[in-house]
């Protein structure tokens, strides 16, 4: 009986409260959250350390943030030497070494990391001795090891190798140099030349230039109340010695006086990221700062409410995303909008992207969707202040930019009191699409025309990684795909002495991911072959083709090879198949010319009976093969040759590189032998 009582009050509630309810409408926001960020408190020390506690008693852990607060460094000819630098701070100091840094770190539970503006580490509290131990040590007495750098080195050119393959990052280069210009810290651009210009002594002059207490905070946030917080930065960092900094002047750039047209070239794809973009004056802190991130919620950053997204995704389905963002800067901000869509509707897409930012500028919002923005950030901000590297931040910025103390807890307040017309204000003095960079990475065969079509007669011009500009030349008359083929075979050797060679054994090894693996390749005339990976004497995977059937093995699991991907072993196998393109039946085209590391090469299309296609490029001036495109059902794959070596008269590439998406290998051949008798017997 009480149970029935209970839902009959439960019924009779809901019919009440269903009835005073007008769903025609959205409910209004309620009263805006007050926050409490923690108690703050501010003191300098004698050397000009700034020192900010926020307290936060909730949890038993504490955060150190030391951030040095700089002008933004020009490197010019040793561009990311500072990141090395601040990376190297926590290579090893005189009393310990990497290794030991990190077990002791381990050891207690912390974090600890470091960069070129700054030094963050968080543990529980009551191993704060151990961390301020290990801190000071890393700010006090670094050693920046070589071998250490010249792992960096290292890592840091496989990096360039594989962006110069990622839309995304050629477009970051070409953008960032046409905003600010590759003469400012915010243009230039990182290249393997100044990557091996830097020095050890490069990264402890930045050390010694710029890691000063007098241009620096300490942030501390967490269970520490503010006597205690003082005692200990008195204790570890008051010998920290101050010493005059050079300021740097940032040359505001002059933006776009109209539509600026650009694009880039990526080898074979289908896609095009197309970005519009262009520097914008907004400071943070400022009253315009709120308002424009509200603006832009609205246009691209807010999610499936977006208009960008319902526009390009939703309505027109020609995008998974397309979104906006604006940055605040002390010195300059910038607008971004951006999608990746399908290469052969790069102008229709920009179409709609300049579309909505003229919307956004000439119509109000309605209010439901304003309100939907302001709930979003609402939330988000009060997650974020879940992180301390957050709140270290928000502190910093109160004493840097003299904002006032109760800023960020009166954010939701601030939020909330956004309008419509703030929104209006904001969009007609920060979107521009007439005084923007219209920029499309992709097929430069298919996106050049489209780009040409939506810039009116205005030229479009094309960029490499490095944002230099590309000229292409034309195709000599009379050239054709068999005469390229001709001078590649040529260049190698010529058809005699490649016909020469009956077998051949190549031992490489290969690293991914890290790992260092061994990949050996046997293969025999005509069309036998086996490809096998291993560990150490372990093998991992194995494809054999004997000239009739192929097998590929697979962490002990045998597969018999069949339909397409026999078909594909079938061609592999061949020994040098550029003999016997017209044997097999190859449809060849020269289908141009474009730049490979900033070199001219031919590009020829392959096209196998089966109708599988492989893009070719051979270097101009060698002759030589320097890259090729295969497709798959998993994607694209490019391989780039390069450092040919003679083995009994026949020019190979010793160093390759395979790359699919964000997945890079890099071989190293250490050795190839010539006509060693393989015996059949290997290839079953």
């Amino acid at each position: 009986m009480k149970k029935l009582s209970i839902l009959i009050l439960l019924a009779l509630s809901f019919s009440i409260s269903n009835a005073q309810l007008d769903r025609s409408k959205a409910p209004q926001a309620g009263p805006a959250t007050q926050l409490e960020l923690g108690k703050f408190t501010k003191f300098e020390l004698k050397n000009g350390l700034k020192v900010i506690v926020v307290e936060n008693h909730k949890l038993p852990t504490v955060s150190f943030s030391l951030i040095l607060d700089l002008d933004p460094i020009y490197e010019g000819d040793k561009a990311g030497y500072t990141s090395f630098a601040g990376d190297l701070l926590r290579a090893g100091t005189t009393s310990r070494s990497k290794d030991a840094i990190d077990e002791e770190i381990d050891f207690i539970g912390a974090s600890l990391s470091t960069s070129n503006r700054g030094i963050r580490a968080s543990a529980l509290k009551k191993h704060s001795d151990e961390l301020l131990d290990l801190m000071t040590d890393i700010l006090y007495n670094p050693i920046f090891p070589q071998d250490e750098l010249d792992k960096m080195v290292k890592q840091t050119l496989t990096g360039i190798k594989s962006q110069k393959d990622d839309p995304q990052a050629i477009s970051n280069n070409i953008a960032s140099a046409l905003m600010f210009g590759k003469e400012s810290p915010y243009g230039e651009i990182m290249s393997e030349a100044t990557i091996q210009n830097i020095t050890i002594a490069d990264c402890k002059n930045f050390y010694n230039t710029y890691f000063r207490p007098n241009v620096s905070y300490l942030v501390i946030v967490g269970d520490m109340s503010a006597k205690e917080a003082k005692k200990i930065a008195k204790k570890n960092f008051s010998q920290w010695e101050r010493k005059e900094v050079p300021s740097e002047k940032f040359i505001q750039p002059k933006g776009f006086d109209e539509p600026i047209y650009a694009m880039g070239h990526k080898d074979g794809s289908s896609q095009s990221y197309i970005t519009v973009s262009y520097p914008i004056d907004l400071k943070p802190g400022t009253p315009d700062a709120l308002k424009a991130t509200v603006m832009n919620k609205v246009l691209g950053g807010g999610g499936f409410s977006a208009r960008l997204l319902k526009n390009l995704r939703e309505d027109k389905a020609w995008t998974y995303g397309a979104y906006s963002s604006i940055e605040p800067d002390e010195h300059m901000g910038t607008f971004k909008a951006f999608s990746n869509v399908r290469g052969t509707i790069t102008d229709s897409a920009f179409v709609e992207i300049h579309k909505e930012m003229e919307k956004i500028v000439a119509e109000k919002v309605n209010e439901e969707d304003l309100q939907l923005v302001k709930n979003a950030m609402a939330g988000s901000f009060g997650r974020a202040l879940e992180d301390p590297a957050t709140l270290a931040r928000f502190a910093v910025n109160i004493d840097k930019y003299q904002l006032p103390e109760d800023y960020y807890e009166t954010y939701p307040e601030r939020l909330e009191a956004i309008t419509i017309n703030d929104v209006k204000e904001a969009a007609h003095q920060y979107i521009k699409p007439d005084n923007a960079l219209y920029l499309a990475i992709g097929d430069v065969s298919v996106i050049e025309p489209l780009m040409k079509k939506i810039a009116q007669g205005k030229k479009v011009t094309e960029y490499d990684f490095y944002a230099k500009k590309v000229i292409r030349t034309g195709i000599p008359a009379g050239l054709s795909a068999e005469k390229v083929i001709a001078d590649y075979v040529a260049a190698i050797g010529g058809t005699k002495k490649v016909k020469e060679i009956n077998d051949m054994v190549m031992k490489a090894s290969l690293k991914i991911q890290g790992m260092e693996l061994s990949l050996n390749t046997f293969q025999k005339a005509p069309n036998k072959v086996k490809i096998e990976t291993l560990m150490g004497e372990n093998v991992l995977s194995k494809q054999v083709y004997n000239g009739q059937e192929g097998m590929a093995v697979m962490q002990g699991q045998e597969q018999k090879l069949e339909g397409a991907m026999l078909e594909e072993m079938k061609y592999e196998a061949i020994l040098f198949p550029e003999l016997k393109y017209k044997e097999l039946g190859f449809q060849l085209e020269l289908s141009g010319k474009d730049k490979i590391d900033g070199q001219d090469a031919y590009k020829i299309s392959t096209t196998t009976p089966s109708g599988k296609t492989t893009i070719l490029y051979f270097d101009v001036a060698s002759g030589l093969k320097v890259k090729e495109i295969s497709s798959s059902p998993m994607g694209n794959s490019t391989t780039t040759y390069s450092n040919y070596k003679e083995v009994e008269g026949v020019q190979f590439p010793m160093s390759m590189t395979q790359s699919m998406g964000p997945q890079q290998i890099d071989i190293t051949v250490n050795s190839i032998e010539i006509n060693q008798g393989i015996d059949n017997s290997v290839f079953e």
